[in-house]
């Protein structure tokens, strides 16, 4: 009775609070996958909380990943290029069919596996894909550009890096821009963006991976009612839950301590914050745990693959 009740507060809740599209031609943003890097459940985890994802296929989630429709313009951009962009660009067809839709671009945030091993698809052995607008930071673009098999993307056509600044907009259309914004994180290869999206009525921000966010020079709470929604990293759920790993050496923003800094936002501003890019352990993966009904007791939202947010 228990895990009913909770699931049915987690779709009324969602219900209730998301700004779903409706019928008219409006843009949107469209959830493609909510997962950490590699997914849920995760490669080689046979613990008892991945066993649910491998027995129960409705249980798996793909890595993070979003989609920006324009259905005016038929258009849509894809946020991160992951290593389930089969999966999710089949998803992406149903919710918006190339019949009247091409894809006509990707942003990338940085180069951890989760956000661009995925543009393997768009090679010859699979896509063969013709000039696919690739919208990509200076390292990020230097990186794709000098390594295998990257590089040979680039040198067949199968993309067309497109420059990106930090905090330069680029414009989609007259009603659609982007913005990309540095952030502190484990950059190995690449910087590290989030995204400002912004659309004819209202604005996201997107930012699936970061540092700490006292290690950000924004105040993420003041950027927070600047938005409409905010589409941020929970990784992790809590210190701990790696077990004896040092959680320290994978510095992200645990779901507690975002909720302990957005304490004292209001009601309205909390309502606009989504949770997002969750490790397998992350128990805001379960519905029905007593961490998700937590999260949303105090007036924020777990995202899910499929929900709709308009612009």
């Amino acid at each position: 009775m228990r895990k009913l009740c909770i699931s049915i507060v987690l779709i009324a809740h969602t219900l209730a609070n998301s700004s779903l599209v409706s019928a008219q031609e409006t843009p949107y943003l469209f959830i493609l996958g909510v997962a950490q890097d590699a997914g849920y459940p995760q490669v080689g985890c046979y613990q008892p909380h991945c066993m649910k994802g491998w027995e129960d296929p409705y249980q798996r989630r793909t890595a993070t990943s979003i989609a920006l429709i324009d259905p005016e313009r038929d258009l849509n951009f894809l946020f991160e290029a992951t290593p389930h962009l089969p999966e999710q660009l089949y998803t992406l067809q149903i919710e918006a069919p190339t019949t009247r839709y091409g894809l006509d671009g990707v942003f990338l945030t940085h180069a951890h596996i989760g956000h661009y091993a995925g543009l393997m698809h768009f090679g010859r052995e699979a896509m063969n894909a013709q000039g696919l607008p690739v919208y990509a930071m200076p390292l990020m673009s230097a990186y794709l550009s000098n390594n295998g098999p990257w590089s040979q993307l680039i040198a067949l056509d199968n993309v067309a890096l497109m420059p990106l600044r930090d905090n330069h907009p680029v414009a989609l259309t007259t009603t659609l821009s982007v913005t990309p914004m540095l952030v502190p994180h484990r950059d190995e290869f690449s910087e590290t963006v989030g995204y400002h999206i912004e659309g004819p009525n209202k604005s996201a921000l997107f930012i699936p991976d970061i540092n700490k966010w006292a290690d950000w020079d924004t105040d993420i709470a003041a950027l927070i009612k600047t938005v409409d929604y905010a589409l941020l990293d929970a990784t992790f759920f809590a210190d701990g839950e790696l077990g004896n790993r040092d959680m320290s050496q994978i510095p992200h923003p645990f779901v507690v301590e975002s909720m302990a800094l957005f304490s004292d936002l209001s009601a309205a501003e909390r309502d606009k914050v989504w949770f997002i890019h969750f490790n397998h352990t992350n128990p805001l993966l379960n519905p029905e745990s007593l961490e998700s009904l937590r999260v949303l007791d105090a007036g924020y939202h777990i995202a899910v693959e499929g929900l709709r947010l308009a612009l």
